[in-house]
């Protein structure tokens, strides 16, 4: 393991050091889950974009590569005119 120093006020490291010892912990395993979990994000973050994409292409969401309609276009269908004009 490496050692890593940072600054912080001494406010901020007492309620974190009383927060930590309240929950059985220390400060610097705090600290380290923290950054563990940081590094990881991107990784867990991209992965669940692609599981999102398989899960709407599975259930036929998309636009399955076609040009999707313009506002206009939308609020220019006839439903839309009908509904306007009462």
């Amino acid at each position: 393991m490496t050692n890593l120093t940072i600054t912080v006020d001494e406010q901020t490291l007492r309620r974190a050091r009383i927060r930590a010892l309240e929950e059985g912990t220390s400060v610097n395993a705090v600290l380290r889950e923290h950054l563990e979990r940081y590094a990881d994000g991107r990784e867990e973050r991209r992965e669940a974009w692609r599981r999102i994409q398989d899960v709407a292409a599975r259930a036929g969401f998309g636009s399955g590569g076609r040009e999707l309609p313009k506002r206009e276009e939308l609020y220019d269908r006839k439903v839309l005119r009908n509904r306007a004009g009462r």
